[in-house]
């Protein structure tokens, strides 16, 4: 007899009864219907920021995203990412590039709005992009962090319609209403820029 859909495994059932055993509050917080641990960028490992930490949406239906916000977290990358995790912050960014390896972590899913611009408008509408490091420190700025974040861009850019410029690709620092530096004096603009323009 021929079904529709085959019957369950049972490793299958038996992984699917130790999940709904796990309390609730320890599961990764998302929106009804997310795809929670699913990263919108292949090379990215998923590292959940806190649900306390962002806003559930629907972008880009629900807010059209029109710009990439290039910020440094003044922060290592394993101490951005507790940040992140801990509710109590209320701070997030969609993406953290490690310094030694350009190794990026996805910490918010583009659909959703992370609080990373400090004005409600511009978190919105872009997406947020956090560098390990110190302004202070341009050692920080290596090639592989540059080369990494410059695809990261490029791919956020090419799937949005987001035009590879310094008008739609800014700092923190350009954000209207913020009092943060970063990226600061010591970010490379002209050869990040170009990095996002020859990225594949």
């Amino acid at each position: 007899m021929d079904r529709a859909r085959p019957l369950p495994s049972r490793r299958r059932l038996l992984k699917g009864a130790a999940f709904a055993a796990v309390p609730y509050a320890l599961l990764p917080a998302g929106r009804a219907g997310a795809r929670t641990g699913v990263v919108d960028y292949a090379p990215a490992e998923w590292q959940a920021a806190s649900s306390e930490n962002r806003t559930a949406a629907g972008r880009p239906g629900d807010y059209t995203i029109d710009r990439v916000i290039i910020h440094v977290t003044q922060q290592s990358y394993a101490g951005t990412l507790s940040i992140f995790q801990d509710p109590k912050k209320r701070v997030s960014a969609h993406y953290l590039v490690r310094s030694a390896d350009g190794h990026v972590a996805q910490c918010v899913r583009e659909s959703d709005v992370a609080w990373h611009a400090g004005n409600w408008d511009y978190n919105t509408r872009s997406v947020g992009i956090e560098h390990e490091g110190w302004v202070e420190k341009p050692e920080y700025f290596t090639d592989a962090l540059y080369k990494e974040s410059a695809r990261l861009t490029a791919s956020v850019c090419d799937r949005y319609g987001i035009p590879k410029d310094r008008n739609h690709v800014i700092g923190h620092v350009e954000v209207p209403g913020t009092d943060h530096t970063d990226p600061g004096k010591h970010w490379d603009w002209v050869r990040y820029m170009t990095l996002v323009g020859q990225a594949d």
